[in-house]
């Protein structure tokens, strides 16, 4: 673990240093009001090897988050004293890189928009897959510890201007970035693996959510609106995921 000496401003004796510890990149912090949900993901993430800090509201996490980060932290968005889209405002403030996963009800959508918007990395509806989750937070941490590598030709996948690291997760339209979160880039994946083929709601939904995860229909309408969203952000003209009334959809490139 790195740790940080950082000068206040001062001179001579005046001059005060603080250690401040970066993120131990094996560490999950889990912050959710509910024990029983606390409990279950502590258990689950441990058994993966994972060392793990839980806490039950907001401004204890922080208080913890100041003196070291986690490597990956799980957040619920309602928690008391201090609410999930404020701490992951702060922490993205500190940290960047640090993946982000929101826990929320499936009646707080424009929370997790907002969520999304502040810098979360990926959100799942209770309740959850612990698959589903434990597999998300795999994904993220592998993301974060490949992002300073060389990618191979064989996990690129080429669609035009799209390209997509299937080993980081991430995708670039015309070499820039496009910030996508973990379901959003499996759907994308999912369509421009086979442009031009019409896919289900239903096969969308196993390919974004392969780990016995419960969604409904209308999740994948709401992740796919803000894919267009994300890829119009980056090419105005962009018309490429066709809506296939009665079916689902597909990819038509650029």
């Amino acid at each position: 673990m790195a740790i940080l000496w950082r000068r206040f401003p001062g001179r001579g004796k005046h001059a005060r240093m603080l250690v401040v510890k970066t993120a131990n990149p094996e560490t999950v912090a889990v912050v959710d009001d509910e024990p029983a949900i606390r409990e279950t993901v502590s258990f689950a993430l441990k058994r993966e090897g994972y060392r793990v800090r839980a806490f039950a509201d907001g401004r204890e996490a922080w208080d913890s988050f100041q003196q070291e980060l986690p490597g990956l932290a799980i957040l619920d968005i309602v928690l008391p004293r201090m609410d999930g889209l404020e701490l992951c405002r702060k922490l993205r403030a500190r940290s960047e890189a640090l993946p982000i996963i929101f826990l929320s009800s499936r009646d707080e959508e424009l929370d997790r928009v907002l969520g999304l918007e502040l810098g979360a990395d990926d959100y799942l509806c209770k309740p959850f897959s612990m698959r589903e989750l434990v597999a998300r937070v795999k994904v993220l941490f592998r993301r974060a510890s490949l992002a300073r590598t060389a990618v191979a030709p064989e996990k690129l996948l080429k669609a035009g201007p799209l390209e997509l690291d299937l080993e980081r997760y991430t995708a670039k339209w015309n070499g820039e970035l496009i910030a996508l979160t973990v379901t959003e880039f499996l759907l994308l994946q999912s369509l421009a693996r086979h442009p031009g083929h019409v896919k289900t709601r239903r096969q969308l939904m196993e390919d974004a959510y392969p780990h016995d995860a419960f969604v409904s229909e209308r999740t994948i309408d709401s992740h796919i609106k803000r894919l267009r969203r994300k890829l119009v952000e980056r090419e105005p003209a962009f018309s490429g995921i066709e809506t296939v009334h009665g079916l689902g959809y597909r990819y038509e490139g650029g």
